[in-house]
């Protein structure tokens, strides 16, 4: 269990993160989302304990970010965006040599490094010079030095960025995969990525975290769509008896959106009682349902109309 509490940090006098807690279950594939200068950069360099926060705490699996330092790092696996790698290096040495920075020696480096190997499908590239490496294989070389450890918590920054479509799917399934064995934290700004892999969604903006919800929940939505010749006092009659918390909106001739404000309504029983509100008025019933709400139009409201201030 990662569990972030209060966190802050400036950079002099500018606010980059403001008080930001979440918290997320083993195994999970957290999308961290915001727009540049959001603050994900800041958050995700003091999750790994690389930058020390101003006020508020960190604790992985019991230990503290303050207090328990080394153990905690001990259990993150990091790509950051720019990964360094050394172009003269062959794949085996660059792995060889980033166990060694991890602490590992004899077996365990050695265990740890077929391990890498064989989870990110890049043994077919060891003796090969990273300079001559595909954009997919560094990501993959990148993603090898990042669970050498067996990682608890994964954080990826941008890990599909510049790559083609199958090398995107390929990414897509290596990190499935390592979801099995960590806690997965992916930052990207591409909703297609968090579509296809993430359980939740965490969204910042100017440094403040203004989403927090699992990915089934955010598409939710509380509103339903009518197509038909009904008119809108007799359908706002009809429903105010049973619904009295649903707004009505006249989208353009014959289409409405029916909003309801009380979470603990039905969307279903609405439907129904919409349609027998259109069966009773003798009005033709072309379509009905549902909306639903994609991550991108979440996104958008929630970053409209709204003064982002500088973060980092």
């Amino acid at each position: 269990m990662l569990q972030v509490s209060h966190l802050t940090r400036r950079y002099g006098a500018m606010l980059a993160v403001n008080n930001v807690s979440f918290s997320i279950k083993p195994g999970e594939i957290v999308g961290l989302l915001g727009h540049n200068g959001a603050g994900k950069t800041t958050i995700m360099k003091m999750l790994t304990g690389y930058l020390d926060a101003d006020s508020g705490s960190i604790s992985l699996n019991g230990a503290d970010m303050a207090t328990d330092r080394a153990a905690i790092q001990a259990q993150i696996g990091y790509l950051p965006e720019s990964l360094p790698l050394y172009p003269d290096m062959t794949v085996a040495d660059y792995l060889d040599y980033a166990a060694t920075l991890k602490g590992l020696s004899g077996k365990a480096k050695t265990d740890a490094i077929r391990y890498a190997i064989t989870a990110t499908d890049i043994a077919v590239k060891l003796l090969a010079p990273i300079a001559t490496l595909s954009r997919g294989f560094k990501q993959r070389v990148g993603v090898a030095q990042a669970i050498l450890t067996r990682p608890k918590l994964l954080i990826l920054d941008e890990p599909t960025n510049g790559l083609d479509p199958a090398q995107t799917e390929a990414m897509r399934n290596l990190i499935r995969e390592l979801a099995r064995d960590a806690t997965v934290i992916l930052s990207t700004h591409i909703m297609q990525e968090v579509d296809a892999l993430c359980t939740q969604v965490l969204m910042l903006r100017a440094g403040e975290l203004v989403l927090d919800s699992s990915l089934s929940a955010l598409r939710q939505s509380n509103s339903v769509q009518l197509h038909s010749d009904i008119s809108l006092p007799t359908l706002r009659d009809a429903l105010a008896p049973a619904f009295s918390a649903v707004d009505i909106r006249q989208l353009g001739a014959g289409q409405y959106r029916l909003t309801l404000s009380d979470t603990q309504s039905d969307l279903n029983s609405l439907c129904q009682a919409t349609t027998q509100a259109v069966f009773n008025a003798g009005a033709s019933l072309t379509q009905l349902f549902i909306e639903q709400r994609d991550l991108e139009t979440v996104f958008r409201q929630l970053n409209s109309n709204a003064e982002v201030k500088d973060a980092a």
